[in-house]
C-alpha cells in the first residue's frame, strides 16, 4: 500500500472483515485509531464508504455509512 493512496473511494461498496480478522487486528494494532469493541459487532456487513481520509503517515482511514467508528483498510474488502 502506497502512502496517501486509498483502495476504496467514497460510494464504493465494501465488506467489513470477519470477526476473527477484526479480533486479530484489534489485538495486534498498536498505533492510531484502534478498533473499538463496538465495531466488532459489524463483522461481515456490507456497506458504502461515506468518507476517506488519511492519517498523517499516509494510512487510509474510512468512515462507513451508518456504521460507527473509523476503519482501517486492512479491515475492509471490496464488494462487486
Amino acid at each position: 500500500m502506497k502512502p496517501y493512496e486509498a483502495a476504496f473511494s467514497v460510494g464504493s461498496k465494501v465488506r467489513i472483515a470477519d470477526i476473527e480478522r477484526l479480533k486479530h487486528f484489534k489485538k495486534t494494532w498498536k498505533f492510531h485509531n484502534p478498533l473499538s469493541v463496538e465495531q466488532l459487532a459489524f463483522a461481515g456487513k456490507s456497506v458504502a464508504v461515506a468518507k476517506v481520509g488519511f492519517y498523517h503517515g499516509g494510512d487510509p482511514l474510512y468512515v462507513l455509512e451508518k456504521i460507527p467508528g473509523v476503519w482501517h483498510e486492512e479491515c475492509l474488502e471490496g464488494v462487486n
